[in-house]
C-alpha cells in the first residue's frame, strides 16, 4: 500500500500533526507530497524546517523541502532542532515551518509538526485536513512556476539568548542534572546553560544525540523514564533534576529529594510567576492538570479557563482570550512571550529562576502550589475504547454529587475526587488521570476506574 493512499493518510495524519511508522506509514514519498501540499494549501511563499535526532529525520526532511520547493516556496533549513527552536525560528524568523521529530514516541516512528508564520498552530480545524486531502488527489504541484531555493540558517544561539531574556536566571548558584534522553536537549541545553556559566553547574544525562533511544525512552511522562535522574539528583546533591522528551518541547521536574514533580504544580507556579507581570491576566489549562491550577490562578486575580488537550487547541484559545500562559498535566508549557507556543526549556528556566530567587529547596518551594493527589497519566490498551468509556459513564454518571462532561474523552467529577479518560491522537490507548481530596480518596478512585477500563481489554 502506498503511504499516500487514503487508506494509510486517515492513519497518519493526527488531530495536530502526522505520526507513522518509517517506511510502512511515512517514508519520503509521503513527506514531499505533503511538503507540496502544504505550500499550495497555506499559500506559502517561503518556510523554514528543523528536524530532529532520529535516523530518518534528515532524509524526511530533505524530501518535504524538495517537496515545497518544486511548489514555488523557498526553503531555510535550521538543521539539528528542538521542537520549539522551531517555533523560535518561525517567530523570529516570521515564516511557516515545519519541525521532523515523532516527539516521545519509540524509535521506529517519525512524524510532521507544522505550523504557519509566528508559530501558529496547523491542526485538523485549521488546514491539516486540507493537506491530507491534497497529498490524497495526487498529481503534480498545482503551482510551480518558479522553483524555491534552499539554504541554512544556524538559529541555536539566537534561540538561547531569547529564552533567558524571558526567564532570566539570578540569585544563588544551583546544581542542575539535566536528562536529555538521547534526544534534543542533548542540542538546545548546553547553549542555554552555556550561558549561565557561573550561576548554574549542570550535570549531563545522555546528552549523545542517538534516535534509537539506548539508554531508556524519552518519554518523562513514564515515571520508569525518570529513574536514572532520580538517582542522580540525589547522588550529586543537585538542587533540582530535568527530564526532557524526545524533541523537547516537554519538560518534567525532580526535586532535591528525587521526588517526582506534577506538571501541575509546575504549571501553578509558572502562572503565579506570569500574573505577577501581568496582575489580572488569562491562564490556560487543559482539563486535566490538577484543579488546584484554576483555584491558584483565581485566588492571585488572574482569570482561568479550561479547554481540551492538544496544543492547537491550546494555542487557538491563547489567541482568542490573550492568555499570558497555558499549562498541560503532560508537561507542554506555552506563553505568550513566545509566540504562544510551548518551551519545555523555558519552563525549565522559570523553575530554576524561582528557585534560585528563593533560599528554600524546591521540594519547600512548591509545596505551595500541590494541593491534591495525584495519580499521573496511566495508559490501558483496550479492544473497544467507546465501549469502556460507555462503561464508566454509566458506572458514575447517575452518581450523588457526580459531574460528566465530555469537552475531551470522559472528565468525572466530585468534591472529594475528579477523574479523566481520553483516548490518545497518537496511540492505541486510553489514558487515566485522577486527583483526591487526599491519597486514600486518590486511590481508591484511580482501583475503581481502572478495574472498568482493564475489564474492557
Amino acid at each position: 500500500m502506498a503511504t499516500t493512499s487514503p487508506d494509510n493518510l486517515g492513519k497518519v495524519f493526527k488531530a495536530y500533526d502526522v505520526r507513522g511508522l518509517v517506511g510502512e506509514q511515512l517514508d519520503e514519498d509521503l513527506a514531499r507530497a505533503t511538503g507540496a501540499a502544504y505550500v499550495e494549501v497555506l499559500g506559502v511563499d517561503a518556510m523554514v524546517i528543523g528536524y530532529d535526532m532520529r535516523p530518518s529525520s534528515p532524509s524526511l526532511a530533505g524530501a518535504f523541502a524538495d517537496g515545497a520547493t518544486a511548489a514555488g516556496a523557498d526553503v531555510t533549513m535550521i538543521g539539528l532542532a528542538s521542537t520549539d527552536q522551531l517555533y523560535f525560528a518561525s517567530g523570529h524568523l516570521n515564516l511557516p515551518g515545519a519541525m521532523f521529530t515523532a516527539s516521545h514516541n519509540p524509535a521506529a516512528y517519525n512524524g510532521i509538526k507544522m505550523c504557519r508564520a509566528l508559530a501558529q498552530p496547523v491542526g485538523m480545524e485549521s488546514g491539516l485536513a486540507e493537506i491530507r486531502d491534497r497529498v490524497a488527489a495526487g498529481g503534480p504541484p498545482a503551482t510551480g512556476s518558479r522553483t524555491g531555493s534552499i539554504d541554512s540558517h544556524d538559529v541555536l544561539q539566537a534561540y538561547a539568548a531569547h529564552l533567558l531574556s524571558l526567564a532570566p536566571v539570578a540569585g544563588r548558584r544551583l546544581k542542575v542534572v539535566v536528562d536529555a534522553g538521547n534526544g534534543m536537549a542533548g542540542h538546545t541545553a548546553p547553549a542555554v546553560f552555556g550561558r549561565l556559566a557561573g550561576q548554574v553547574e549542570m550535570v549531563p544525562l545522555y546528552f549523545e544525540l542517538d534516535g534509537t533511544f539506548p539508554n531508556h525512552e524519552a518519554n518523562p511522562i513514564e515515571p520508569d523514564n525518570l529513574v536514572d535522574l532520580q538517582k542522580a539528583v540525589i547522588a550529586e546533591q543537585a538542587d533540582i533534576g530535568l527530564a526532557f522528551d524526545g524533541d523537547a518541547d516537554r519538560c518534567f521536574l525532580v526535586d532535591e529529594r528525587g521526588e517526582l514533580v506534577s506538571p501541575s504544580t509546575l504549571t501553578a507556579l509558572i502562572a503565579a510567576r506570569e500574573l505577577a507581570k501581568e496582575p489580572g491576566a488569562t491562564v490556560i489549562h487543559n482539563l486535566i492538570t490538577s484543579r488546584a491550577v484554576p483555584e491558584i490562578v483565581a485566588e492571585l486575580g488572574g482569570t482561568p479557563v479550561r479547554t481540551r488537550v492538544g496544543h492547537s487547541y491550546i494555542k487557538a484559545t491563547m489567541a482568542e482570550t490573550d492568555a499570558i500562559f497555558g499549562g498541560e498535566h503532560s508537561g507542554h508549557f506555552y506563553f505568550r512571550d513566545f509566540w504562544r507556543a510551548d518551551s519545555g526549556m523555558l519552563a525549565a528556566l522559570h523553575a530554576m529562576a524561582a528557585l534560585a530567587e528563593s533560599d528554600r529547596p524546591l521540594s519547600a518551594l512548591l509545596a505551595d502550589y500541590a494541593r491534591y493527589p495525584l495519580s499521573g497519566e496511566i495508559n490501558s490498551t483496550v479492544a473497544d475504547q467507546h465501549a469502556v468509556l460507555t462503561a464508566l459513564e454509566a458506572a458514575y454518571g447517575g452518581q450523588d454529587g457526580v459531574s460528566v462532561d465530555k469537552l475531551d474523552g470522559l472528565s468525572v467529577g466530585h468534591q472529594d475526587w475528579a477523574f479523566n479518560v481520553r483516548a490518545s491522537n497518537t496511540e492505541p490507548l486510553l489514558r487515566l488521570n485522577v486527583e483526591g481530596k487526599d491519597q486514600s480518596t486518590m486511590a481508591r478512585v484511580r482501583d475503581e476506574v481502572l478495574a472498568i477500563i482493564r475489564s474492557g481489554k
